[in-house]
């Protein structure tokens, strides 16, 4: 059944979200608090949904003029908020923004509604309003969603069962793969190891030891050719599990600790070199952000479909022939 789902937030996550509801058959109004944010949302999603048409993975059908009749970019949150089965909170990690944005959504949005945040490492079940706990969860996708389909889910702390199994049947319908978590955690499982290689990545930078190209080049030539056959606990069952047992035993080296800051990621900030959307941040990318992104789907989707006539042997999809 098509939903009416509000997605608030048009930045790097809101857009790309609209689009995937959009894909999945279901009604979107998009609204964010910057004009100029809500107005690049279209030609963004525009770019995506070409790349995704060319390479086979959206029917053609999918038009920028179907996608703007699927996708409604509205100025206010409650022409987008009227009649919402579903709203997707997309908007900044800072708990005062969640906490103001939340305090509306339940001033206006309808009570059947099903509110489900994006949030990577804020814990948001304390920013929502009691009476709209029942039915708040977590759907956190990863960039960009329209390709990779890992979507984490975790049910607030009084949220009902029924909301947690309707998530995760809405994402299995279009095509994602939903992990319903026990409990929040910051970061869920891959963020956390994201954050584990992001310690060691700023020690690396910070002292001199290595560049931003001589990492990434370590990670595609080394970890990236393997992690998607067989993961990281397949990886130790190939390796052979008294192997990593030695390896623990007579470890000399250290991991880093948590990180709080980073010298280099303090400068780079400083300077305005934020990312691709600013043109620069450890590599410079240029200002063609719509081409940029377009150059990395084409990539992600040759890569994809080369990995699903690969097969892999970890994970719940794991194959053994």
């Amino acid at each position: 059944m098509a939903l009416k789902v509000a997605v608030l937030g048009a930045g790097t996550m809101g857009h790309a979200l609209a689009l995937v509801y959009a894909l999945g058959g279901h009604e979107v109004r998009l609204t964010d608090s910057s004009m100029a944010m809500l107005d690049k949302a279209g030609g963004l999603m525009e770019t995506a949904l070409a790349s995704l048409v060319e390479a086979g993975e959206a029917p053609a059908g999918c038009t920028p003029d179907w996608l703007h009749h699927q996708v409604t970019r509205l100025p206010t949150l409650a022409e987008t908020l009227e009649d919402a089965d579903l709203i997707v909170e997309a908007i900044i990690e800072n708990p005062d923004a969640k906490r103001a944005l939340y305090a509306e959504v339940d001033r206006i949005a309808p009570m059947a509604a099903v509110i489900a945040s994006n949030t990577s490492y804020l814990d948001p079940f304390p920013l929502i309003p009691e009476r709209r706990q029942a039915r708040s969860l977590i759907m956190h996708w990863y960039t960009p969603p329209y390709l990779v389909d890992l979507v984490d889910i975790v049910a607030g702390p009084t949220c009902e069962q029924a909301i947690v199994d309707w998530a995760a049947e809405l994402v299995a319908a279009m095509g994602k793969v939903p992990l319903v978590m026990k409990t929040f955690v910051p970061g869920y499982i891959a963020n956390r190891l994201q954050q584990a290689l992001a310690a060691e990545v700023y020690r690396l930078i910070d002292e001199g030891v290595a560049t931003a190209e001589e990492i990434d080049t370590a990670v595609v030539h080394g970890l990236a050719l393997r992690i998607p056959i067989v993961a990281i606990m397949a990886k130790a069952d190939f390796t052979g599990l008294p192997i990593l047992q030695n390896a623990l035993r007579n470890a000399t080296y250290q991991p880093p600790p948590p990180r709080t800051d980073s010298p280099t990621l303090d400068r780079l900030i400083a300077e305005g070199r934020t990312g691709v959307m600013a043109g620069g941040g450890y590599y410079d990318w240029g200002k063609d952000t719509a081409k940029l992104f377009a150059a990395r789907d084409r990539r992600l989707m040759a890569l994809k479909k080369a990995l699903r006539e690969i097969g892999t042997m970890a994970g719940s999809t794991r194959q053994m022939d």
